[in-house]
């Protein structure tokens, strides 16, 4: 059963609530809770108190447009209903898939990034020019300085943890537990893309 939708319509919290609103409108990666108390200039329990305003307002089913706790923070997303309709709104880059390359390639910054090109290309036993620089355009990699040999450094971005539902890189699987052959390896990771919210 649903619960009651908690109707706060004025007072500090749900002007605080507001607040919070328009910051993740314009951010344009999920903030932390610490990240929206220094943005509001308020105390992190009362952010989280304002969230869960929010959290009830926005959730999935009551309205189009969803809050969620991803990537270390806060963002809003599309509802489950409305994903087809944004789909044919927006093509994405990074919504086509990805080439096995490329899901080698994030897999090797993932787990060993920051890392420069000439890294990558000594793991994967291939030149990582192209791949790398299709991913920096689909936002899921990002420089991170530079090696002591001025190679640019990459690393993830929060828009990868978000395509692949992580909280944090933590959450990544450990090599030693991934068992099986290269070619399952890669299907669980098209699958985990797959199944990813829009």
């Amino acid at each position: 059963m649903e619960r009651p939708l908690r109707l706060i319509t004025s007072g500090p919290l749900e002007a605080l609530a507001r607040t919070l609103e328009a910051l993740l409108v314009v951010a344009s990666q999920p903030l932390s809770a610490e990240e929206l108390a220094e943005a509001a200039d308020d105390g992190v329990e009362r952010i989280e108190e304002a969230l869960a305003i929010l959290g009830e307002r926005y959730a999935e089913g009551r309205s189009g447009i969803v809050l969620e706790h991803v990537a270390g923070g806060y963002a809003f997303r599309a509802s489950r209903a409305a994903a087809d309709a944004c789909a044919r709104l927006f093509e994405r880059p990074v919504e086509r898939g990805l080439s096995q390359a490329g899901l080698e390639t994030l897999a090797v910054i993932a787990y060993l990034g920051p890392c420069s090109r000439p890294d990558i290309a000594r793991v994967r036993g291939v030149a990582a020019d192209s791949v790398v620089a299709g991913l920096v355009e689909r936002g899921l990699v990002a420089e991170s300085g530079r090696d002591e040999g001025g190679a640019v450094r990459y690393r993830t971005t929060p828009l990868f943890e978000r395509v692949f539902g992580l909280e944090s890189l933590s959450e990544l699987p450990r090599l030693d537990e991934l068992g099986g052959t290269a070619e399952e390896i890669r299907g669980r990771l098209e699958a985990i893309a797959e199944r990813r919210p829009a």
